[in-house]
């Protein structure tokens, strides 16, 4: 009930407050606009006509500021392109004409202005009948005694002419009007800040998408790079290096075979363990490289194998089923994968538990282990790639884990 008032309360304040500022900011770009333009001639109109524009600038980051209480949810602004830093005073005098957001703004103050008449209106014209309707038993007598009172609505109504019977019928307005009158005020907020969120902040949702999308190539682009990186170092690092040691023990093995044929025996059992740490370790390094069993049966399988392979004990719970796109389930098995690496080198856990679910157009990936926490995001940490390889589809990722544990990784990966 109090979210209720609050939220009526919000949209009532928004009408009826941007009412009087939507009329000054009309009076004002229409004045403006037509100075500006019938003295352009004279070139005296165009100071006129960019001192309008930075006028609509004010009063749109006004209106901005009110959005989101209305819309429930924060807008972006615009960027204004500054002039030049050398740019000399008729340059920077005619900037408002460059930034196409400042027409935007003008425009907005002229088309807004009908539309905010019938939402003030409206809900003026509720809040009216509803406090005059259920307050009519309080002040009905004062009414009904004035000299000349033919009966008011009962007796139009042809319902008699009594002073109950308007009581009556007035409430029962009165009570209509209430029970409507949150629909109706918020209907008309939301008209009103939605023309308001179109023309004064979609232009810098525009960009902003832009930017992340471009953010998120750049960070797939960058995971991908660190992740060839580190494969080629580990491959380094670790195999090339055994199969080096290995070569040259077969080949000195080769060369003692007729001299010493015990040594050369006890050379290949040699050889032997170390083919066997080599693929092992390969197989290790694997788990970074999308395996057949992903692109040929599906998440359900692969996750089951990576779950098979963890060191210590996985609950697998995976609630989807049929294919999704190559680039999403190659993020949620590198999300996996990563993240079971993680828990089985550095958490101390007894279990993990992995939920794999779908909620609309998302796939929600939960993965929690009861062991000691204090696993991050952050540079340098096992799971600082995994943000970059979600941002690159449009996903998020939110780790919690306290000093002490556990720890829950929730990644949210569109796939609709």
């Amino acid at each position: 009930m109090r979210t209720l008032l609050s939220r009526i309360g919000a949209d009532t304040r928004y009408l009826v407050v941007g009412f009087p500022l939507s009329i000054i900011w009309f009076v004002l770009m229409v004045a403006g606009f037509a100075a500006g333009v019938g003295s352009a001639v004279a070139f005296v109109g165009l100071p006129i006509l960019a001192t309008t524009l930075l006028v609509a600038r004010g009063f749109a980051d006004v209106e901005r500021r009110w959005l989101p209480e209305v819309l429930g949810r924060p807008v972006a602004r615009p960027r204004y392109r500054p002039a030049p830093e050398n740019a000399g005073w008729f340059r920077r005098m005619i900037n408002p004409f460059t930034n196409g957001q400042s027409w935007l703004d003008l425009l907005y103050g002229i088309v807004a202005f009908p539309i905010s008449i019938v939402t003030f209106v409206l809900a003026v014209a509720w809040w009216v009948g509803s406090i005059a309707g259920l307050t009519y038993p309080l002040y009905g007598w004062i009414v009904y005694a004035i000299p000349g009172n033919d009966g008011g609505l009962g007796m139009l109504l042809g319902l008699g002419g009594s002073l109950w019977v308007e009581v009556i019928i007035n409430t029962t307005i009165g009570v209509l009007f209430a029970l409507t009158l949150p629909v109706i005020v918020r209907g008309a907020a939301l008209v009103q800040a939605g023309l308001g969120r179109a023309m004064l902040t979609g232009v810098a949702e525009l960009h902003d998408r832009i930017d992340d999308l471009a953010e998120g190539r750049a960070a797939a682009v960058s995971a991908e790079a660190n992740a060839l990186r580190r494969l080629e170092r580990d491959i380094h690092d670790g195999p090339q290096q055994r199969l080096v040691s290995l070569a040259m023990d077969l080949s000195r093995a080769q060369r003692q075979l007729r001299r010493d044929p015990a040594g050369v025996e006890q050379m290949l059992g040699q050889a032997i363990t170390s083919t066997r740490e080599t693929l092992d370790e390969l197989r290790a390094l694997s788990r970074g490289i999308a395996p057949p069993i992903l692109s040929d049966r599906g998440l359900a399988p692969a996750l089951a194998a990576l779950a098979g392979r963890c060191t210590i004990p996985v609950e697998l719970d995976v609630q989807v089923e049929g294919r999704f796109p190559a680039a999403v389930e190659n993020t949620v098995y590198f999300v996996v994968a990563e993240s079971l690496t993680n828990v089985a080198k550095h958490s101390h856990a007894t279990v993990c538990t992995v939920t794999l679910s779908r909620t609309g157009d998302f796939l929600m990936l939960t993965i929690g282990d009861d062991g000691v926490g204090g696993a991050h995001v952050a540079k340098g940490h096992g799971l600082s790639g995994l943000g970059d390889r979600l941002k690159a589809v449009d996903g998020e990722l939110v780790v919690d884990s306290p000093t002490g544990g556990p720890t829950v990784i929730v990644a949210e990966v569109p796939c609709g």
